[in-house]
Parts: C-alpha cells; structure tokens; sequence
C-alpha cells in the first residue's frame, strides 16, 4: 500500500489544527474584550460590591492589556509550531543527534527530545521577558530582577536536564526491551516518577527557588493548626514561601500525600488576609482533600498518560506518521515529540470539559470551607480580597470563561456559597 495519501492527510490535518486553535483562541480573546468593555463603564452590581470604581477600571486595564498580550503570544506560538513540524528543523536535528550513536540508541534519542524541548522553550524566552518585566510590572505585579528571573531560568533547564535526561533514557530503553506492550511498562516507570515528585519536590526543589520558613508560632499558627485538627487533616508542616520576591500576586496550596503533607501559604497572602480570611483559604484546601479531589485527579491523569502513552506506541508504528514530518518511520523519539506538539492545539477543544470537573472540584471545595468556618463570610471576604489585590477579571465572556477558567467566576461562587 502506497503510504503517500496517508503523509499528505497528516501534514493537511496538522496543519488544520495549529490553524483552528489560533482562531478559535483569537475569537474567544475578542469576544473576552468585547464583554470586557461592556461593562468597563458601569459594572454590575455584584461586581461594584467587590471593587470600588477606580480598582475596578484598573482591572480593566489588566485584562485588555493580558488579552492583547495573549494575541501576539497565541500568533507566535502557532508560528513556531508550524515552523517546527514543517520547515525541516527536527528532521536536521534528529539526523545530527542519531549520528552521534548507533542506529536507535536510547540516549541519542534522549538527547534529542530534550534539545528539541530546549529550543521550543528558548523561542519563548522573549515573550517571558516582556510578560514579566513590561506587562506585570506596569501593574505593580513584577517584584523579580533580571538577575533572579535568569537564575530561576538556568536552574530550570539545569533540573531538566538533570531529570529530564535519565527518564527519557529509561523510557526508551524500555521501547527496545519491552516491543509493541513498552506503553504499559513505560506508563509504570512515568507515572510511579510523577508519584515519587509530589513528594521530592516540595522537600528538594521547591527550595532552590523559594525560601519556604515554618509559619511563627503564635495565635495564627494555632487557629489553622486547630482547623487541621477538627477536619481530619495533618500535615507535616505549615510553611511560609517568599512569593513576594518575585511577585505581589498570592496563593495558597498543600504538596505531597500521606505525612509528607506540607501547607504552603504565600507571604503575600499572610498580610493580604485576616486570620479567619486565612483559615477560610486553608480550609478550602482541606476541603480538597476531604472531598477526595487528590486520588480523583491522580486517576485521571493516569488514564490520560496510558492513553497517551498507547496512542504514540500505535503513531509510531504506522507508515505515515512521522514520514508526514519528514522524520523516519517507527523511530520512538520523533514520535513522542510530533505526538506532544500535536496534542497541545487538540487538546484545546476538550479544556472546557477539564475545566468543568475543576469548577465542581472548587464548588466542593468552597462548600466544606463554608461548613468548616460556620458560614460563607469567610472564605467569601478572602475571594473578594484576592480578586482586588490581582485585578481578577470579574466580567469574563461565558465562553472564555469556559474554556481558559479552571475556577468558576467570583459571582457563581458566591452565589452558590450564599454569600451573593
């Protein structure tokens, strides 16, 4: 059978799909704006009940300033990703790398996924530098230097290849050991990693980041330690992390599982927040755990990496895949990286139904905050303080909401907390 027709339709479709997710991004970004300006001038009443007028229009500012932004970053990503499946670069760099070693060697074929990944994110390096050093720092976001985003950047691509390198090793090596099942073996080594670094990484490389300082004992320090106690939730430690080294913007979140459990409070959210304010936030992260949110998305993400894991095993045994891309049919390493670069502008047409589960995760959540701290006043007094102090977008287009919001809009959470 002649594989031509099958090379032509894959190069056709790939092509349709970068096409498809830039419009459909750059018609959703519009329509935000559009709904964005509506309601620039007279804000909704729910809306004026959280922000007075002049944080109001700076919000405004905000988010017209993020969605232009995020026009130009959505057309120079389609760009580059049309550049890198079309314009010869990865079969030149495949072909270069594959000499080094013999025919299908797994650490040439390592080698490759990895220096691939290291161009892909250094054609983003830009865009970075003016997301954080023009647009967040116009609003007062930006609080890192230069010196500290490029050591942040080194030290990521010094973890990448550090980590990046022996799993990618492991992975093919199993490809040549295991034959066609190698995506049930290769789903066993991937995702006991991803259960080994929900651990190692808040204890070994969260801290080459951030300075993470245990919460001061003290009247605060007891109240969300007595909020553990009565929700049946113990953690290692309560930490404190220096986000405002790098940022005004605040979060709250809890790592590991079992008793490696650490809490992790923002320093920015500790003065941002009263003590009960911050004993709702807490709670809302019990909640997540109460609510059994942890091993619900631990499951899915299983399922979708052996599913992806089988889907490139079959792409790469079929004749028109990679030679669609001009890269050597049944070779395992261009697979994987044409599979990962296609899936992204797919994968863009199912994120409502992933932000939906998240939105009834956040809804579960917000309720046992509510039960936890006798009644919405709470957990709704830090929603509002959040949305002020990070200029949130309070009037998003539906259908933006839906498929870039992984947390629902701050008017459906109060309304179902009761609280609006």
């Amino acid at each position: 059978m002649n594989p031509m027709p099958g090379i032509l339709a894959v190069r056709w479709a790939g092509a349709l799909l970068i096409a498809l997710r830039l419009a459909g991004a750059l018609v959703l970004s519009a329509l935000n704006r559009a709904e964005v300006r509506r309601h620039a001038g007279r804000p909704p009443a729910a809306v004026s009940a959280i922000m007075d007028g002049p944080t109001h229009a700076r919000a405004v500012d905000y988010t017209l300033a993020k969605s232009r932004f995020g026009v130009v970053s959505e057309i120079l990503d389609a760009i580059v990703l049309a550049a890198a499946l079309f314009s010869g670069v990865l079969p030149a760099l495949f072909a270069r790398v594959s000499s080094l070693g013999a025919p299908g060697a797994a650490w040439t074929g390592a080698v490759f996924l990895l220096a691939t990944g290291v161009i892909l994110s250094a054609a983003a390096v830009p865009l970075n530098l003016w997301e954080n050093f023009r647009l967040e720092a116009r609003f007062g976001f930006n609080r890192s230097s230069l010196g500290v985003w490029l050591g942040d950047q080194l030290k990521h691509l010094a973890l990448s290849l550090a980590i990046g390198f022996p799993l990618l090793w492991a992975l093919l090596s199993i490809v040549r050991w295991a034959g066609p099942a190698w995506w049930l073996w290769g789903f066993a080594l991937v995702f006991s990693f991803q259960l080994v670094m929900t651990v190692a990484y808040p204890v070994f490389i969260m801290p080459l980041f951030n300075r993470l300082d245990p919460l001061p004992e003290g009247p605060l320090r007891d109240r969300l330690l007595a909020l553990g106690e009565r929700t049946g939730f113990r953690a290692a430690a309560i930490q404190v992390m220096d986000g405002s080294r790098r940022s005004v913007h605040s979060n709250a979140f809890f790592t590991g599982f079992g008793r490696f459990r650490r809490i992790v409070l923002f320093d920015t959210l500790v003065a941002q927040l009263t003590p009960a304010e911050l004993e709702a936030v807490l709670a809302h992260e019990i909640g997540h755990y109460r609510r059994g949110h942890i091993p619900q998305r631990l499951a899915l993400s299983a399922g979708i990496l052996a599913c992806a894991l089988a889907l490139v095993a079959w792409l790469a045994r079929a004749p028109w895949f990679n030679p669609a891309f001009g890269l050597p049919a049944g070779a395992i390493a261009p697979s994987f990286i044409l599979a990962g670069l296609l899936a992204g502008p797919a994968a863009f047409w199912f994120s409502p139904l992933s932000n939906l589960l998240s939105r009834h995760h956040e809804y579960q959540a917000d309720a046992f905050a509510r039960d936890a701290t006798g009644g919405p006043a709470s957990i709704v007094g830090a929603l509002r303080k959040l949305a002020e102090k990070n200029l949130t977008n309070l009037t998003p287009h539906p259908w933006f909401s839906a498929f870039h919001y992984s947390h629902p809009t701050l008017a459906e959470r109060e309304r179902a907390l009761g609280g609006g």
